[in-house]
């Protein structure tokens, strides 16, 4: 039951940066495959992992993503397809079928699709490991008006960010900006403390929060075994969990930590994109919020929600790139509050295929000194092994 609570702790920790924390965990009871010879550089799929086929290729950081990409279409568990202990085993016939699968889609994309990821597992699985090939019967009758569209499908005229007689997206960036504080306000800001608990499932434990700029973070989640530490100091990422060494963090991680510890987010939205645009409205709990759609040169793009009346942001969704298929992450902000002349939000709900968690803030502290040292990555242990077998 201890290891259970344990295990549930850690996860939140990995979720926060959209890890597949169970994953890793079973992975690294399983057994790893060094690179051979030590070779120095970034590792490819097979040489980090064992009995790789279809995969091959791929950046050895990716194949944990790729495989909690394939959980989340299906609605399984590791070993759905995986021996326990021995993920490199070809023993179970849908490890078998999977390669089949995946092969399948690359050849469709390819095919059909000019090499563009179109189709994924998740475009026909939807959750279940058995696709449904048959229509679904009308559960009650419709609430729209033939031809009414819905809110999610109101579409930009794509005219510099503007929703076709409505505001640009430039104007939503400002609104948010002014309704936190002001550009004035959030540079004041150097340092943040925050205090209070984490609740995963019917799990609720303590977490302190550090932020520093330029760009640090690092969250102490409180379990029974020790802490569970989330980390970026600027230009790396890690996660530490009690009793294991700390793990590096890769790709969409650290671009997630990176924007999780922006002190002036608010103050640097504006700039983060190469084009926005303004996409209709959705409800947020009780109230109507407009989306806004933010491409990034080279990255997956953003999703903001801002409430229509407030102008905070109340909703983001991000993405995680995987070679079968981008991985969500939605926020949800909640319980803004005034911190030192700024509002933030004293509530955040992150939820992604594998899990959700939501953190509530107690107390806030701005400005106060924090020690560099909090953000110094802790040494790996010389014989620490890398890696498992899938």
């Amino acid at each position: 039951m201890k290891r259970k609570l344990a295990l549930a702790f850690g996860l939140i920790a990995f979720l926060v940066t959209g890890g597949a924390v169970m994953e890793v965990a079973k992975a690294q009871a399983a057994g790893s495959a060094q690179a051979p010879g030590g070779a120095a550089g970034p590792k490819k799929a097979e040489e980090q992992y064992k009995n790789i086929q279809v995969l091959k290729g791929i950046p050895a950081d990716q194949l944990i993503p790729s495989m909690q990409f394939v959980t989340a279409s299906l609605g399984v568990e590791c070993e759905f397809c995986h021996v326990q202990g021995a993920f490199e085993k070809d023993d179970k016939k849908p490890k078998q079928t999977a390669r089949k699968m995946m092969e399948m889609m690359f050849a469709i994309n390819k095919d059909n699709f000019e090499g563009h990821r179109e189709v994924t597992c998740y475009s026909c699985h939807r959750g279940s490991p058995n696709p449904v090939g048959t229509p679904v019967v009308m559960a009650e009758e419709p609430k729209l008006g033939a031809g009414e569209a819905r809110p999610e499908e109101k579409k930009s005229d794509g005219t510099n960010g503007k929703e076709a007689n409505g505001p640009s997206a430039d104007q939503f960036f400002d609104k948010y900006l002014q309704a936190v504080g002001g550009s004035a306000a959030i540079d004041k800001v150097t340092s943040r403390v925050m205090t209070g608990t984490i609740t995963f499932g019917d799990r609720n434990v303590p977490i302190d929060i550090y932020s520093k700029e330029p760009d640090k973070r690092i969250s102490f989640t409180h379990t029974p075994d020790g802490d569970s530490v989330t980390a970026f100091n600027g230009h790396e990422g890690w996660l530490g969990f009690p009793g294991r060494p700390p793990r590096e963090m890769h790709g969409p991680d650290i671009d997630a930590a990176a924007m999780d510890a922006d002190l002036h987010f608010a103050a640097h939205l504006k700039g983060m994109f190469s084009e926005a645009q303004v996409q209709g409205t959705e409800k947020i709990g009780e109230h109507d919020a407009y989306l806004v759609v933010g491409k990034r040169e080279g990255k997956p793009p953003l999703k903001l929600y801002f409430d229509a009346q407030s102008g905070l942001l109340v909703r983001l969704v991000r993405y995680g790139e995987t070679p079968l298929g981008q991985m969500p992450t939605q926020i949800d902000y909640a319980d803004y509050r005034d911190a030192g002349g700024v509002k933030i939000p004293f509530r955040w709900t992150l939820a992604r295929p594998s899990g959700r968690f939501t953190i509530q803030v107690s107390e806030v502290k701005e400005n106060v000194p924090v020690d560099d040292g909090k953000f110094v990555k802790p040494a790996a242990p010389p014989d620490e092994k890398k890696g498992a077998a899938h």
